[in-house]
């Protein structure tokens, strides 16, 4: 069987959109001579859909999409492709289904077994699971449509996923010969290497041959990198599509494909030797990209202090959308270095984004006198600090209030955000935040591989002390840990789910440990308010992570703010 692989990018709830994808796609398959094009799990109303699955209007017309793709198959071309069908036995109303459609019918409706509850996955709050399989015949294979968890079960992703069911081994139980398995898989760093793994694993255990097709592009802070795959029964690699583009590819697999594999030709995937923080550019490049192209904006802001993080994240942009879409914006205080302004002037010129210059001191003053009465001769503390924060904050948004389709970004990392060392409504106003999933000392790797080609990110820049410079002398380090000790403490907690005592023990001081977690429970409040963060780890800030505000710190840590970081 000739089997094509189209990973497209459906926008959410654009159904005549995605139809034109798909049927952009069929006509693909159809000049390649396949025999069967595989599309991505709910390719026709886009992943994931949440509460829209609540409008009966929603549902019903991805529905008359689903009819609209069925009437327009091509002769000789099946066409597997994800959609909300409907349930009528009983429990959730509906379901995360893919139909196999040949000849203006449809063959064989499958719905999802393996509902994930996990990290950013909340599917068993709307679809009712699959009571049953059934292997399909055609074009002379036997398909097992395994719907993207339900060939997940082989790895048990999470710990709380410990699925009853196993329905790849059931389809191989009924003879299935080829396992389709349409997806929407978001990408985290790693996550390719771990797909690929996945399905040799199938491969070995079971002597079938897996044809996975990934979406691709990026819906809110999910980012979906493409790289479908097609695995013989060896677990030799058939076809790869390319990371962070549409893309469709085209090979023989099957039963006969796999006795004849001795001569099938395979593939080594790229990103098997791609540099890791190339992929994860170009992860942050697409969803950038996707976030202003699907909400209706077309250019991006960002306030460059001469610092790491909004060097990286105008550099991203810049690349992303062209330094044309990109306006930057210098907002000096009286503690602003001469230093970080010229490597702010001089990032912007190597990008070719404007830069303008808008000085916040006399604004400062005013506030300071305005509030003098109030507050009287207190000494200096972070208030003063995030009154620096807010002022920028607000000239930022006044202006992207004035431009149209502008959209401001943050610049803040995720050892910033975990701990709080950030300000609500200034550094952290703003409609997307690119780089807080990237610890401090990813955002400094990324820095590296920006440069990897010649001097983007100005050296100074690179090889300075981290500051926030709000207040004469100030460093990093002086409010919070080593970035190396405090990234790898926010590690071993926030990804591994280690405790307080496990780090310890893995050789951490006690007291910085307990620290760092009580800085990251108080932070909790501020996260809520944070905008979107793009995803490229495995536990990301955001839906993919929720915890009480109100809450004791169970695992020690101090109960009051240190010296340098901000309470709001």
């Amino acid at each position: 069987m000739r089997v094509a692989v189209g990973q497209i990018n459906p926008t959410i709830g654009d159904f005549r959109g995605n139809v034109a994808l798909v049927h952009a796609a069929m006509e693909q398959a159809r000049q390649a001579r396949a025999d069967l094009l595989v599309l991505p799990e709910l390719a026709l109303c886009g992943y994931p859909p949440m509460d829209l699955l609540e409008q009966q209007a929603f549902v019903d017309a991805n529905l008359s999409a689903l009819d609209a793709v069925r009437e327009a198959t091509p002769p000789g071309l099946g066409v597997v492709v994800g959609y909300v069908g409907r349930n009528a036995e009983g429990g959730k109303r509906l379901t995360n289904s893919v139909a196999l459609l040949a000849d203006r019918r449809l063959l064989a409706s499958q719905a999802k077994t393996l509902l994930p509850t996990y990290d950013v996955f909340d599917e068993a709050r709307y679809f009712e699971p699959a009571p049953r399989h059934q292997v399909v015949e055609f074009a002379g294979e036997r398909l097992g449509l395994a719907v993207c968890e339900d060939i997940w079960w082989e790895t048990e992703p999470d710990p709380t996923a410990a699925y009853m069911r196993d329905p790849v081994k059931e389809y191989a139980a009924e003879g299935a010969t080829v396992i389709v398995a349409p997806s929407a898989s978001p990408y985290h760093i790693g996550k390719p290497q771990l797909r690929l793994r996945l399905l040799r694993q199938i491969a070995h255990k079971y002597r079938v041959a897996t044809v996975y097709a990934n979406t691709v592009g990026a819906n809110d802070d999910l980012i979906f990198d493409g790289q479908s795959l097609v695995v013989d029964a060896d677990g030799a690699v058939l076809a790869v599509g390319g990371a962070f583009v549409p893309d469709l590819v085209a090979c023989d697999v099957g039963a006969h494909a796999a006795r004849a594999a001795t001569g099938a030709a395979t593939v080594e995937p790229e990103f098997l030797t791609r540099p890791p923080y190339a992929e994860v550019e170009a992860a942050l490049a697409t969803g950038l990209g996707d976030y202003l192209r699907k909400t209706g904006h077309d250019r991006v802001l960002v306030a460059v202090s001469g610092g790491i993080d909004s060097a990286v994240v105008a550099a991203v942009a810049a690349r992303a959308l062209g330094g044309a879409q990109v306006t930057a914006f210098s907002l000096p205080s009286m503690h602003s270095s001469e230093g970080s302004r010229v490597d702010a002037a001089a990032l912007c010129a190597n990008l070719g984004v404007a830069m303008h210059t808008i000085p916040i001191t006399a604004l400062y003053d005013t506030y300071i006198d305005a509030l003098h009465d109030h507050l009287g001769s207190r000494p200096a503390d972070t208030t003063e600090e995030n009154l620096q924060a807010r002022i920028r904050g607000t000239l930022m948004m006044a202006y992207a209030n004035r431009t149209s389709g502008s959209m401001l970004l943050t610049t803040g990392n995720k050892s910033e955000l975990a701990t709080g060392y950030a300000t609500l409504y200034g550094d952290m106003a703003g409609a997307l935040a690119p780089i807080a999933d990237l610890f401090k000392t990813q955002v400094y790797a990324l820095a590296a591989e920006i440069n990897r080609d010649g001097e983007v990110i100005p050296r100074q820049t690179i090889d300075k002390p981290p500051s926030a410079e709000l207040r004469p002398d100030q460093r990093d380090d002086q409010s919070l840990p080593p970035y190396g000790i405090l990234d790898a403490i926010l590690t071993a907690y926030i990804h591994d789910g280690r405790s307080a005592e496990e780090i310890t023990k893995a050789g951490y001081d006690r007291v910085v440990v307990d620290a760092v977690l009580g800085l990251l429970a108080r932070a909790e409040h501020k996260r809520r308010q944070a905008p979107p963060v793009l995803k490229v780890s495995p536990k990301a800030f955001g839906p993919g992570r929720r915890l009480p505000i109100a809450r004791a710190p169970f695992e020690g840590g101090a109960t009051s703010s240190p010296a340098g970081t901000s309470a709001v």
